[in-house]
């Protein structure tokens, strides 16, 4: 189709969807005049842009078809030709350029072992230089001399008299002597009794032993006083600066 008459079809049957647009507007949807002459322009439009491209894709086709019979006759001409022994070079390339090809894919290979060989070294050279433990020996001989550090006795406490006498003293120390009525149980009169066996101070009862309170025990009045009112036990602790509830008492 030739494409002056081919626009001028399209044209006509844009118009008459336009007009038949604004018709309808105007008398059945009640549109004003504008607006429906709006509506038909629109729809005139729209329906020359589809018919064009519906055109177009037909005269895309036919060209198509035209090249496809074009490449068929060319094809029929070639088959013509191909019992002719022009294409002969070809082979004879492909056979000279295989040995290039094989040679090189033989070389290749024969480049990597060295390579590997090379890497082996490498590996067994890296077990060679072992860490050696330097600081541990030191560290073990010196803990048994510590052990035996700690093993060591400390100085012996002096031994418990024969006849059972405690370590008494012929005069307080110059601090002065200690409150021994703080002791439970110790008045002014059993404070002198005890000054005069030697004992001024809360350290010296409480380092009494067994055999040691026996001996106290019978040079005193009341006996079983220094076990029964646990003269050992307040005695250290107020050697230490503490305080106990008779203590607290009695400083009141």
């Amino acid at each position: 189709m030739n494409t002056s008459s081919k626009f001028t079809g399209i044209l006509a049957i844009a118009a008459l969807f336009g007009i038949v647009a604004l018709l309808v507007s105007y008398a059945i949807l009640n549109i004003g005049g504008f607006g429906s002459l709006v509506i038909g322009v629109i729809v005139a439009i729209i329906t020359w842009i589809v018919l064009w491209l519906g055109w177009g894709e037909d005269d895309a086709d036919q060209s198509t078809s035209a090249s496809g019979a074009t490449d068929t006759a060319a094809l029929g001409s070639g088959a013509t030709g191909m019992n002719k022994p022009t294409s002969s070079a070809a082979p004879a390339a492909a056979l000279a350029a295989a040995p290039v090809a094989l040679t090189g894919a033989s070389d290749a290979p024969a480049a990597a072992p060295p390579v590997a060989k090379a890497a082996k070294p490498a590996a067994t050279a890296a077990p060679s230089a072992p860490a050696k433990p330097v600081a541990k020996p030191t560290a073990a001989k010196a803990a048994p001399a510590t052990a035996k550090a700690a093993k060591t006795p400390a100085a012996k406490a002096t031994p418990v008299a024969a006849d059972g006498k405690p370590a008494t003293l012929t005069a307080a120390r110059e601090s002065g002597a200690d409150d021994l009525k703080l002791l439970k149980g110790v008045g002014p009169a059993l404070e002198k009794t005890l000054n005069e066996l030697g004992f001024y101070h809360f350290d010296q009862v409480a380092a009494w032993r067994k055999a040691e309170v026996e001996w106290v025990d019978s040079r005193l009045k009341f006996k079983g006083r220094i076990v029964r009112d646990e003269w050992i036990k307040q005695a250290k602790t107020l050697a230490k600066g503490g305080v106990t509830e008779f203590s607290k008492r009695s400083k009141k």
